[in-house]
């Protein structure tokens, strides 16, 4: 039978975000192994799969080269044990790294997902540090399979700079969405409050401080408003909305904090509108396509990632990045329109059903895998 491993940051990313793609191999008569960074509780989920996960040092960190040269090591070492014929690599330092280790272990196939360029390549980055990165992605892309892409500006750029050859690069719609898991709700009787809800990791760069300026805008005008925040900090990240914020918020009665949650469903499912007001480089957030599926109406922002997702005004609504009044107009013309609200939502879910469903997505990726060996 083949053996396949995927290889992501963290147990977390790998079960939210692949655990279809895992499950669909397995159920093929593959032998699938999961790798990712321990520790966060995902592991226990992914063996309760019938999957072994591999715990491996992914350092979050932008740049540490002795924990990076610790994770090149470990994934040669265990690529060249086990003998892989494919293994599959998500986000930064797995796919940097990782791609490495396979060409030095001699892994028959090596395909990537890049899943977002993130801090680095976004504005406020430093030149250096993009171009020491762009260094290290020409050199691990050298020579895989396969390289996988969410949008199209990363793709373009990827192949502007060389990074990857134009034959062994493709687009898929994101990571996809399990369109039978996120179903809307059951139909309610019309409420008098309107519920915004962001979901996202609490970094500055995901929009978190427009979120809240637009929601102190919105209250000033309409009463029957409701905002939450749904997800979690992590201290490591230099761009973490501090704590102090947070709570903050909270007693000035802005925003609620819901925290990180295992199921987002049931939050999405009492929201009306979902909102993400990012200016961080995406690939394709899994929140708007969940929040689309339940049949969700979604503000976001036109910008790398976000826009594939939506359909301006007939999923949702797009409005520029880092601009709280245009954020507050879009929540006040939903807020005031629950016809159009029903209808985005209705929209949005017949759009992933037709482009981001994940049995598409895994289908496109057991094509390439299929492929001729380079």
């Amino acid at each position: 039978m083949p053996k396949i491993f995927l290889v992501s940051r963290c147990a977390w990313t790998l079960y939210n975000f692949r655990r279809g793609q895992m499950c669909a191999l397995q159920s093929d008569g593959t032998i699938v192994v999961g790798a990712g960074a321990g520790g966060d509780g995902y592991e226990a989920r992914i063996e309760a799969l019938g999957i072994p996960f591999i715990p491996i040092p992914v350092d979050r960190r932008a740049l540490n080269p002795l924990a990076d040269l610790k994770l090149l090591w470990r994934l040669y070492r265990w690529y060249r044990r086990e003998r892989p014929d494919i293994v599959h690599h998500f986000t930064i330092k797995p796919v940097i790294y990782g791609s490495i280790a396979a060409r030095l272990a001699r892994v028959p196939r090596v395909v990537n997902t890049v899943t977002g360029l993130g801090f680095v390549f976004s504005e406020g980055a430093k030149p250096w540090l993009r171009r020491l990165v762009e260094a290290q992605y020409r050199l691990a892309l050298a020579r895989v399979h396969y390289t996988f892409f969410q949008n199209n500006e990363d793709r373009d750029l990827f192949l502007k700079q060389k990074l990857v050859a134009p034959d062994r690069a493709g687009l898929l719609p994101g990571s996809g969405v399990d369109t039978h898991h996120f179903q809307p709700p059951p139909a309610a009787a019309e409420k008098a409050t309107v519920t915004f809800l962001m979901v996202a990791r609490l970094l500055k760069d995901k929009g978190v401080y427009e979120f809240v300026d637009a929601a102190r805008k919105v209250q000033a005008c309409a009463g029957n408003t409701r905002f939450q925040l749904m997800g979690g900090r992590d201290e490591r990240n230099p761009r973490v909305v501090p704590q102090e914020h947070l709570d903050r918020w909270q007693q000035e009665g802005v925003v609620e904090w819901l925290g990180e949650v295992s199921d987002v469903r049931g939050a999405m499912g009492a929201a009306d509108v979902v909102v993400l007001p990012s200016f961080y480089r995406e690939g394709t957030p899994r929140s708007l396509l969940e929040a689309a599926a339940m049949g969700r109406a979604i503000i976001t922002t036109d910008s790398i990632g976000c826009r594939e997702a939506v359909e301006d005004g007939v999923t949702g609504l797009l409005v520029p990045i880092k601009d709280a009044d245009s954020l507050a107009n879009a929540m006040l013309r939903l807020c005031a329109d629950p016809a159009s609200r029903r209808n985005m939502g209705e929209a949005g879910r017949a759009k992933m059903l037709r482009e981001f469903d994940e049995r598409l997505v895994i289908q496109q990726i057991k094509q390439v895998y299929a492929k001729e060996q380079l």
